[in-house]
């Protein structure tokens, strides 16, 4: 995994991570104001394949969507941007999966690829969190630590990503948490209408 041939790296596609029994996923949007990202998101809906999304709305820098062929909810931002090198547009994503009983998975598309190895660490306000990951992605270690990450961040304005690269350079990756709690409620009726 982590490779550009990575299912992961293909927008609507699903993996298992077999060590930690972790679904993720590679859906992408670009980090734009919110009517340009709706205007985009409309574009994108022409080359998607016919398991399009449906947007479940837009709050502050993140959105929520709904892809019914999976099924799948998700609510989802881009990093800040950056002018240092990325070797992939960081983006992170917290996922309902109804047929797979999983609520609020998070996951993280790093701007780079990690060392194998590597300790990778998620600070949220006074909260920190070792993330398990390879390639450019990184995980909660379990659904316990799901559970925290999401509530941190409810409270917090800004959460981080550190790590060090293939080469062993130190590097993070850094979203906006304002929205984040309404996306991810969204995400979540989103799929508890699938789930009936």
């Amino acid at each position: 995994m982590g490779s550009d041939r990575d299912p992961l790296s293909r927008p609507g596609r699903i993996a298992l991570l077999p060590a930690q029994g972790h679904l993720c996923h590679g859906a992408q949007v670009l980090r734009l104001p919110a009517l340009a990202l709706l205007t985009l998101l409309a574009a994108l809906t022409l080359v998607m394949p016919a398991h399009a999304r449906d947007s479940l709305g837009i709050y502050g820098k993140w959105g929520a969507f709904r892809d019914p062929a999976v099924p799948r909810c998700y609510a989802i931002a881009m990093a800040e941007p950056s002018t240092l090198r990325r070797d992939y547009q960081p983006y992170a994503d917290i996922a309902t999966w109804p047929a797979r009983q999983l609520r609020n998975q998070v996951h993280f598309r790093l701007s780079r690829k990690i060392a194998p190895a590597n300790k990778i660490t998620l600070s949220i306000g006074g909260n920190r969190f070792e993330l398990i990951g390879g390639g450019g992605d990184a995980w909660a270690a379990d659904r316990r630590m799901d559970a925290a990450i999401v509530a941190a961040m409810r409270s917090a304005r800004t959460m981080t990503v550190s790590a060090r690269d293939a080469a062993g350079n130190r590097f993070s990756n850094t979203w906006t948490l304002a929205g984040a709690p309404s996306a991810m409620d969204a995400a979540a009726l989103g799929c508890a209408r699938t789930a009936r």
